[in-house]
């Protein structure tokens, strides 16, 4: 046979493979995305067992059924759009797989248990692609501030200015949070390593937890007051690991038993026994304008054991900062500190408390952290000084 007749052969079995191999590859393609919708449609999402918790939480909120009508499905959410993203969330998607095969999460008992950590896991892959999932619905740009609730309104504009992304302050918009008592666990237990390394030659620290004081430096006896979160103090010497330390602050006409941060705002920075009362030494008097009671700037020495001090008073502010965005997202975004003055927070703090998992000494340093950046406080802190001087 000649290389004439087996040319036209040749390429007709060519074209037969290629045209063989667009059929494959069609089929293919139709299959693998049909495949990549069909689990990603909400019914194969819950259709597993150890689904029925988060599915409950779901149709309890806001995203499954509101006056609109408006339906965010489980893709939605958890799926981004983009071609990679897509795609690498989809391969990831293949431990869920694994975990129910292995009944990872299969009982109310399990899932709670690493509810935390699943949680964190999707929050930190949102935090890093600027919640695009949300953005896919919601964007700032096609928001109508002005017809948004109150709290929104005022909201909104701060995210937008701080170049905030959704899942900062809406952590609990589809599921009820989990329990964020391990995440402030480990908050407090960095602080306490970042004290354990407070140099020698700090002459300033803030307290990190309610911190006992004594008058002399035998902590053997009774202590002579507590000093409370957050609450700054000059160090003036240390003796045989105990710190002698100058608190300053403001004590109300008549109510000597309490120094607070600023005259006229109930910020606790220290709680006075009957002795140490005595020594505490007056250093100006202050008339509050609007109340007329008289505010006289404080000091007393006090002796505090060391380890329990902090050089980096905004190392507690980020701890303080991490409660509140943990906490205060389940029902509502993030509030802007200065939306309340420091008197008012105590109340929205007290109010707040029960739906969160803080404990006692947690919410004291919440709302030291407020109360210190509250609407009034910067020119509450200029008035005073000057007024005093």
């Amino acid at each position: 046979m000649n290389k004439s007749n087996r040319s036209p052969r040749r390429r007709m079995a060519w074209l037969w493979a290629l045209s063989i191999g667009v059929v494959l590859g069609a089929i293919l393609l139709t299959g693998g995305a049909t495949v990549m919708h069909k689990t990603s449609d909400t019914a194969f999402c819950v259709s597993c067992h150890s689904m029925r918790q988060p599915l409950a939480e779901y149709q309890g909120s806001v995203h499954f059924q509101n006056p609109k009508g408006i339906r965010a499905e489980c893709a939605d959410c958890h799926v981004p759009h983009g071609p990679v993203d897509y795609l690498t969330t989809k391969v990831m998607a293949l431990k869920d797989v694994w975990g129910e095969m292995t009944g990872k999460i299969d009982t109310p008992e399990k899932y709670d248990a690493h509810k935390l950590a699943m949680a964190q896991s999707v929050w930190d892959s949102m935090k890093k692609n600027d919640s695009a999932t949300c953005r896919s619905c919601h964007s700032y740009e096609a928001m109508d501030v002005l017809a948004q609730r109150s709290e929104a309104r005022q909201e909104h504009p701060v995210a937008i200015k701080n170049g905030e992304t959704c899942i900062d302050c809406h952590k609990g918009v589809a599921h009820i949070l989990p329990d964020m008592s391990q995440i402030s666990a480990a908050g407090a237990s960095q602080l306490s390593a970042a004290a354990a390394k407070m140099p020698e030659n700090a002459r300033q620290g803030w307290s990190i937890a309610t911190q006992p004081f004594w008058l002399t430096p035998d902590a053997r006896q009774h202590n002579a007051g507590n000093l409370m979160p957050g609450t700054e103090v000059s160090i003036l010497k240390r003796e045989n690991g105990m710190m002698l330390a100058q608190v300053s602050g403001w004590q109300q006409d008549g109510v000597d038993e309490v120094f607070y941060a600023a005259a006229g705002r109930r910020i606790l920075s220290a709680l006075l026994g009957e002795e140490a009362r005595h020594q505490v030494k007056r250093l100006s008097n202050y008339t509050d304008p609007e109340t007329h009671l008289i505010w006289h700037q404080t000091a007393l020495q006090v002796w505090l054991p060391s380890g329990q001090l902090i050089d980096n008073q905004q190392k507690i502010w980020d701890y303080a900062a991490s409660m509140m965005s943990a906490n205060c997202t389940g029902c509502h975004g993030l509030t802007a500190l200065d939306r309340f003055n420091a008197n008012q927070w105590i109340g929205v703090i007290k109010g707040m408390a029960p739906r969160t998992s803080l404990d006692q000494e947690q919410l004291r340093i919440l709302t030291r952290y407020v109360q210190q950046h509250a609407s009034d406080m910067p020119a509450v802190n200029q008035s005073a000084s000057k007024e005093a001087q």
